[in-house]
Formats: structure tokens, C-alpha cells, sequence
């Protein structure tokens, strides 16, 4: 049975990590079918426009990527310092670039008064946003169901269009971030394709490692 990604995800022991998400029922996610010519190629700017906004709203850095025909690669690094260092109303702030929030936050950063009996209510929004804000699992929602639901739009289809769980692996030491990224860099190559992609480079200049 599948353990929660609570109980696989240590940010304490081990800040970075790859994750790979695929997709299902045959369908495309870049590159062009060889059995209808059609190309998905724009599909790779859907990935990346929101791979840079989510850069910025969440604390996660992205050291690296690599789009492939039917599945997608990241290295990523959770910045916890950079999360506990934000305000509250940062926190909010950022949480309402990707949802609507709560009436209560929605209060907090317009300025308005928050009545007395709000404030519990306000607190445990915030941290739970704070939370979320560093969190692989939601980075991983937030990528992932907008391309789905275009994808699915542009398909005239329904249903999955991801697997049911992106995989990931904590990458314990030194060695094994450099050595993922240098996966992740080849990865295209590997695959026959003409050049590699480039490395994303959001807040990539914070991280303790500089990407290859």
C-alpha cells in the first residue's frame, strides 16, 4: 500500500529532491507523435511558464528539468528558512497568487479589521498556507492540474492525464544532487532528442549547490 508522502518527505534530513511525474492513456506532454505528425511541442511552454511562476510563489527552488515526450523531471529544494522567514501577510499574500483563500485572509490583506472571534481562524490559515507554501505535494498539485486540464481541453477528452502519484527520492549528500542534475541534463539527450534542455535558474542562485 502507497505511504502518505508525509511520512517519505523528511525537509529536516534532506532538503532536496527528484521528482518525476508521468502521464497515462498514451497521451503526449511535448514532442511530436511519429504516428500522426501532430507536434505538442507548445505543451513544453505550458510546463515552464508555470514551473517559473510557481518558482517565485512557492519556497521551493528549481535546480533543474527536463520535459519529455510523456513524462516530466525536477530537482528540486525546499527552502524552509526562506518559508519560517516570510511574514504572515507574505504568506497570505503569495497563498492568493494561486487560490482565493478564505473571506478571513481575504480581510488580512485588504487592511480590513479582523474581529477577535476571527483571529484563530486567521492563524491557523496562515500556517497551514506557510506549510503548503513549502511542500513538494502542493508544488506538484499546483504544476501539474493546469496542464492536465489544458491538455484535456486541447485532447476533447476527460480524466487523467498525470498518474495517480508523482514519484520522488530524497537526495541524500552532495554527490547525489549533482549526479541527479546531471541525469536530468542528459536525459534528452539519452532520449535522442537534439539538445538538451536548459536548467531553469528561479532563486536557483540561493541554493547551497549551483546547478551543472
Amino acid at each position: 500500500m502507497p505511504r502518505p508522502r508525509r511520512t517519505q518527505i523528511s525537509i529536516e534530513d534532506a532538503p532536496w529532491y527528484h521528482a518525476v511525474s508521468r502521464c497515462v492513456r498514451k497521451a503526449w506532454l511535448t514532442g511530436v507523435d511519429p504516428n500522426t505528425g501532430k507536434s505538442y511541442e507548445h505543451r513544453r511552454d505550458w510546463v515552464e511558464s508555470q514551473l517559473l511562476k510557481l518558482g517565485v510563489i512557492f519556497t521551493i527552488d528549481i535546480a533543474a528539468y527536463a520535459v519529455m515526450s510523456n513524462h516530466l523531471h525536477l530537482v528540486l529544494r525546499i527552502d524552509i528558512e526562506l518559508a519560517n522567514s516570510w511574514t504572515d501577510r507574505e504568506v497570505v499574500e503569495h497563498w492568493h497568487q494561486l487560490f482565493k483563500g478564505t473571506e478571513i485572509t481575504q480581510k488580512f490583506v485588504q487592511g480590513e479589521r479582523i474581529e477577535s472571534y476571527e483571529i484563530i481562524a486567521l492563524k491557523h490559515s496562515i500556517a497551514q498556507y506557510r506549510s503548503r507554501l513549502s511542500d513538494i505535494s502542493w508544488f506538484m498539485r499546483c504544476l501539474n492540474e493546469p496542464i492536465a486540464r489544458k491538455a484535456n481541453q486541447e485532447d476533447n477528452c476527460t480524466g487523467h492525464f498525470w498518474e495517480g502519484r508523482f514519484k520522488s527520492q530524497a537526495l541524500l549528500d552532495e554527490a547525489a544532487v549533482l549526479a541527479c542534475m546531471a541525469y536530468v541534463e542528459l536525459n534528452p539527450i539519452r532520449a535522442q532528442w537534439l539538445k538538451p534542455r536548459k536548467t531553469l535558474t528561479t532563486r536557483v542562485s540561493n541554493c547551497e549547490l549551483t546547478p551543472l
